[in-house]
């Protein structure tokens, strides 16, 4: 292939090593923004990327938010009424989705490494916007959980696959400002499914369909042309890319950033190769990290409970969907200070910002679970609490540095630190956050504040094996 023959080029090589530094020397000028420091070809080599790569993720990490999380703005906003849903059927609903993405991410992380990507993923997110319109026409609570098992499935490749794919472009000291970027979307579009719900709550009626019917079919309508953006705008891997915004000199370029690293191209799956990612410590630990991360109680949609529940005073539909997006601003705004900080103030270290939140989770969730505190209090907590939620992009960039010379080994553990993730949200959820406990999530409150002192243990571990490994 032509890209590949470039790499040869002694011109093209040659160029290449003029204009990347093997470790670019930081100014002021970093802390804005990381290419400030860079050379003029590399810099606009990142600004294309960024253009392309990071719209996409972001947008459509965006509508797989919006998709997921409208099932519960839905939920307190007519449909629990409507189709008399007075037991524990939301836990279930949230439980078939869980169980559809757990089921498809690490068979879609292996397909993605010999799949091109810029096929795979926009696919999928066409599968699951269309499942989203099939939601507003379900009438029971089987319907909806044979429809949410679906949509779990078609999302499953997205978050890994994308983690994986911006990885696989990235340097070290760009990584953890794009991957928590991409986070951030998924606040932003809980706030968005909260505004959008409190707006169209009031279509009901129109075409025969309730206000949350109605949010479905508006969800859709705005996935479907970002899910079509992407047969255009991924780039695929640096060493199989085809994409029309980057000339063959740039594809050789791409490449020779990434061998900078210490990132591996593809190699066959073999046993050896098998067995050298299982006898490893990343896929264990890093498992670990993510599944008490990710299971740290944001998941539960308890500040909307407690208002959909509270009586003293009543709050309003328009309330309960939207007072909530406060703790997404405070994860918004917390994600985007823990990526800036970990490239310039930490240097490059991914540690400390994940301590800062699992540490802020137990500040917020101690007193939740002691519940016997002011009105105003249980605000604060519920609010601050969006500290601890927007790790996720650090601990994959941190995935991404621990497993660069293996490309299978960083596609796998990707995909397996998800899935674990999102076995232990299969079914905790029906333990801990029952329904029939809301608002007062006495069980829920306390495993999460557990869940968060053993990510703090984790972490420090994690941290003390990847130097030892790198000392040696």
């Amino acid at each position: 292939m032509e890209h590949h023959d470039n790499l040869e080029d002694p011109i093209v090589a040659h160029h290449a090593e003029d204009v990347i530094q093997v470790k670019p020397k930081q100014s002021w000028k970093s802390y804005i923004w990381d290419s400030f420091d860079k050379s003029p070809e590399e810099r606009h080599f990142v600004f294309k990327l960024d253009s392309a790569v990071l719209t996409f993720a972001t947008l459509g990490y965006f509508i797989k938010y919006l998709d997921q999380s409208n099932i519960n703005n839905a939920f307190v906003s007519g449909m629990q009424k409507d189709l008399d849903l007075y037991g524990n059927q939301l836990n279930y609903m949230q439980t078939c989705w869980t169980v559809g993405y757990v089921i498809g991410q690490i068979p879609s992380n292996i397909i993605l490494t010999r799949v091109r990507p810029s096929i795979w993923i926009p696919t999928l997110e066409l599968v699951w916007t269309i499942l989203t319109f099939c939601l507003s026409q379900c009438n029971t609570a089987g319907q909806i959980y044979g429809v949410r098992f679906l949509v779990g499935l078609a999302e499953s490749g997205f978050y890994p696959g994308m983690q994986f794919l911006i990885g696989s472009w990235y340097r070290q000291d760009e990584l953890a400002k794009r991957s928590c970027i991409f986070h951030t979307a998924s606040a932003i579009a809980t706030m968005f499914s909260g505004y959008l719900m409190a707006a169209v709550y009031h279509l009901g009626g129109i075409g025969g369909m309730a206000g949350w019917q109605w949010l479905f079919i508006i969800d859709g309508c705005i996935s479907l042309p970002i899910a079509l953006l992407g047969y255009v705008c991924l780039p695929d891997l640096p060493e199989t890319t085809r994409v029309w915004y980057l000339t063959p000199d740039e594809r050789a370029f791409g490449q020779k950033r990434m061998e900078l690293e210490g990132r591996k191209g593809r190699q066959p799956y073999t046993r050896a190769k098998i067995k050298k990612i299982f006898k490893s410590w990343h896929i264990y630990m890093l498992s670990i990290v993510y599944i008490t991360f990710n299971n740290n109680g944001l998941s539960a949609p308890v500040f909307a409970q407690y208002l959909h529940y509270h009586k003293n005073p009543v709050y309003k539909i328009w309330q309960v969907n939207v007072y909530p997006t406060a703790t997404n601003a405070v994860q918004v705004v917390t994600t985007l200070f823990y990526a800036w900080s970990s490239d310039t103030i930490f240097r490059g270290k991914r540690w400390p910002p994940i301590l800062i939140g699992a540490g802020m989770n137990i500040l917020c969730y101690v007193p939740l679970a002691i519940w016997n505190i002011s009105r105003s209090f249980k605000f604060a907590c519920y609010i601050l609490a969006g500290f601890g939620g927007g790790l996720s992009g650090l601990i994959y960039a941190w995935t991404a540095e621990i497993c660069s010379d293996d490309l299978e080994e960083r596609a796998l553990v990707s995909a397996t630190i998800n899935e674990l993730a999102y076995v232990f949200q299969a079914w905790l959820p029906l333990i801990v956050w029952e329904q029939v406990d809301a608002p007062r999530y006495h069980k829920g409150f306390i495993t999460a504040t557990c869940f968060s002192v053993v990510l703090i243990i984790a972490t420090m571990v994690t941290r003390h094996l990847h130097e030892r490994e790198k000392a040696l």
